[in-house]
């Protein structure tokens, strides 16, 4: 009886949810009504699912904004540059554009992901409305869903403008690292600067365009909350 008595409370403790859900979600990720039902388990509903991800997205769009930063001040290193250990500074930019590289994919893995859950989200949304008799209580959803639509559109785009324009910059950041790599020597180094003053200002675009998504991100987060 004691022991049936334990059994109970591990099986009920939160760290054995989520321990389940997290199992759960391993295994059977690929089948998002599995994948929803088990965040269900622990009161993750897909509303709230959409908002813990544009957090994320709104956090790793920052990160990747302040690596970027961080790779375009060490290649503006090699303007003007007199002299010094050439390797070290590839080996530097070059560890700076991969971790670039690996923030982005984690930008735009997340998009995808909100894009998935928002439209899930809103099929969900739609089905429920065709189940409510009130007329007042449907137009008032039906109402509600559109204003949701728009304002996640608004947000889709900026975060996709953003995405795009951080791939053409790393892009031409991966040019850099590969021309730096083939031709370390002074002289080479002199070709780039006028190639480093253009990719900076692409870089000043990009940030702008970063900025803008995720206030974007923070006002949609606002109307959820």
């Amino acid at each position: 009886m004691k022991t049936k008595a334990m059994n109970n409370n591990i099986l009920s403790s939160p760290c054995f949810r989520w321990g389940f859900v997290l199992a759960s979600l391993l295994v059977l990720g690929a089948c998002s009504t599995t994948y929803y039902a088990a965040w269900e388990t622990v009161g993750k509903h897909k509303r709230d699912l959409l908002r813990d991800n544009i957090e994320a997205a709104r956090d790793e769009q920052a990160e990747a904004q302040e690596q970027i930063k961080t790779a375009m001040e060490r290649l503006k290193e090699l303007q003007g540059f007199d002299g010094g250990d050439l390797e070290d500074i590839y080996e530097k930019l070059n560890d700076d554009y991969e971790e670039a590289v690996e923030r982005a994919e984690d930008v735009s893995d997340r998009i995808g992901k909100i894009d998935d859950i928002a439209n899930d989200l809103f099929d969900e949304w739609e089905e429920e409305i065709g189940l409510i008799s009130n007329s007042r209580f449907k137009a008032d959803s039906q109402k509600k869903l559109r204003a949701t639509k728009k304002k996640y559109a608004a947000l889709n785009r900026s975060m996709v403008k953003a995405e795009k324009r951080m791939d053409k910059v790393l892009v031409r950041f991966r040019d850099h690292v590969l021309y730096l790599k083939h031709n370390l020597n002074a002289r080479a180094i002199g070709s780039l600067d006028a190639e480093v003053a253009s990719i900076d200002r692409e870089v000043k675009r990009l940030i702008a365009d970063m900025q803008a998504s995720i206030a974007e991100a923070e006002d949609f987060i606002a109307t959820m909350e």
